[in-house]
């Protein structure tokens, strides 16, 4: 009855302060954005494979983290290899992105084929660039820790297909890039431009923001 109280005096209170209500979803992994990563890696015998990942980020200036649980053939190839890419999927190739976060490659053995992907090795790590997909980080693992299964790798390269860039510079309306919403599990395309980055803050000083 205490917790029934008290949960009603929180929402008398929010109703009298005119705040917005909020529904909890619990301690579950929902957040925006998601990257759509898509790591590629070689096996034994140089035939490229590919996974998407969406718990990663940049962990350093030039590291990545990406969880990765230890059952992906994905792993079994980096072990070996000591290297893999990250390419970002985009929106002219959601379904093969897709397709290669539902297949794996210990059953599929031709699923980057299937999804339309061909690769160029890339020439600084053994691993493949997906040649569908315009920006690719080219890594060299640091470490992976099978008991919280994270991946930590080098960022020794970004490469960018030249159809991807105006005047010299990547154009992200070329790219396309995805992101993923854990909410509804639906993929989402990134590229309105909304501010400058170190830049719209300044308005706040200048009393010229809308809050």
């Amino acid at each position: 009855m205490l917790a029934i109280s008290r949960a009603e005096d929180i929402a008398g209170d929010r109703k009298e302060n005119n705040t917005m209500s909020r529904k909890s979803f619990g301690a579950k992994p929902l957040s925006y954005p998601q990257p759509v990563w898509i790591i590629g890696t070689y096996d034994e015998n140089g035939v490229p494979n590919a996974m998407n990942a969406a718990w990663g980020g940049i962990s350093e200036e030039n590291e990545v983290s990406v969880c990765l649980s230890v059952n992906h053939k994905t792993c079994e190839n980096f072990e070996k290899t000591g290297a893999f890419t990250i390419s970002m999927a985009d929106a002219d190739h959601v379904a093969g992105c897709d397709y290669v976060g539902m297949a794996t490659g210990t059953k599929t053995a031709d699923k980057f084929a299937r999804a339309g992907f061909t690769a160029t090795k890339s020439e600084l790590v053994n691993a493949p660039i997906i040649n569908e997909l315009a920006v690719c980080l080219e890594c060299r693992v640091i470490e992976y820790n099978k008991e919280n299964c994270i991946l930590r790798g080098e960022i020794v390269n970004v490469s960018v297909d030249e159809t991807a860039l105006t005047d010299g510079k990547v154009d992200v309306s070329k790219v396309k890039p995805i992101c993923f919403d854990p909410f509804n599990n639906t993929y989402h395309v990134v590229g309105e431009k909304v501010g400058d980055a170190w830049g719209s803050g300044r308005a706040i000083d200048n009393g010229q923001a809308k809050q």
